[in-house]
């Protein structure tokens, strides 16, 4: 149910297209893959919402590995909760595959095709004929191999059928009034070390544990990078400017904590936080 400002009749024609989505998928069962994230949240409480009007079996999966950070975890069991939504925890096994650890630009398909391959053996022990992820209308275009992993298996996306953007996506959000509309992106913990840095657990703790730091200072825009090069290794913070003085205001401790890691020194990018950190990625075609 929408409670605040209502969208625009073109969105709200987009909201009951996906509505209409998940009301045909619903009877015969449907798995969310829920990473905690806006756009799987989203998906998560308007397929809720149409099982609590129409009926049907819900299940939100949440994979769990040394990916996912600890805030994280919290959101996603916060909203799960909030919403009321059948939610499981599920360990998975990408850290096992070699392919994943190496950390190339398919780091994403190995994660996913994990995840997927996951929810598939859970959805045939359990009866549930479809599984649904997060992508979306904006997401066309952009490089995103856990997309090839998702068409590859079969799973859907009704974000996209609707032709939602994660701006109308938020709105949405809003409009609702729920948590999580203003979250920003929150990609897993391995998407912090720059491309052909091995993944390791120990990497990725020393990366969430700097980033607790930066979220206990007040910041909210930001990453922690890893990089490695000719035996050195030094982390990047890329913040909002407008949070940068936040930033400076914890340089000591941020130096210590790297240091007392194994890193040589710590870093401010002046030009800011971007998607990617500033790394080049193909488009896709």
């Amino acid at each position: 149910m929408l409670t605040s400002a209502a969208p625009s009749a073109t969105l709200e024609s987009k909201h009951q297209a996906l509505r209409s989505a998940l009301r045909a998928r619903l009877p015969q069962g449907l798995i969310v893959a829920y990473s905690g994230g806006v756009d799987s949240a989203f998906l998560l409480w308007a397929a809720e919402q149409e099982r609590r009007a129409s009926g049907g079996r819900l299940l939100a999966v949440t994979a769990v590995s040394a990916s996912l950070a600890r805030a994280e975890r919290e959101d996603a069991a916060r909203f799960a909760a909030f919403v009321g939504a059948e939610h499981r925890w599920e360990e998975t096994a990408e850290f096992a595959n070699p392919a994943y650890l190496r950390n190339d630009l398919d780091r994403c398909y190995h994660c996913k095709t994990e995840l997927f391959r996951l929810s598939h053996d859970l959805a045939a022990r359990l009866g549930y004929a479809a599984i649904a992820y997060g992508y979306n209308a904006s997401d066309r275009g952009d490089f995103r191999p856990g997309h090839r992993a998702a068409k590859e298996n079969a799973i859907i996306a009704p974000l996209d059928e609707a032709g939602l953007t994660k701006d109308e996506i938020r709105q949405l959000m809003r409009a609702a009034g729920l948590p999580l509309a203003d979250k920003p992106a929150s990609p897993c913990l391995s998407s912090r070390l720059m491309t052909g840095v091995a993944v390791t657990p120990a990497k990725l703790r020393d990366v969430e544990d700097l980033e607790e730091m930066l979220r206990g200072a007040g910041l909210r825009v930001f990453r922690v990078r890893l990089h490695e090069h000719g035996g050195a290794r030094w982390l990047r913070v890329e913040a909002d400017p407008a949070e940068m003085p936040a930033v400076l205001a914890v340089r000591d401790a941020l130096q210590e904590a790297a240091r007392a890691r194994g890193y040589a020194w710590v870093t401010l990018d002046l030009a800011g936080y971007r998607t990617g950190g500033g790394t080049s990625r193909p488009k896709t075609p």
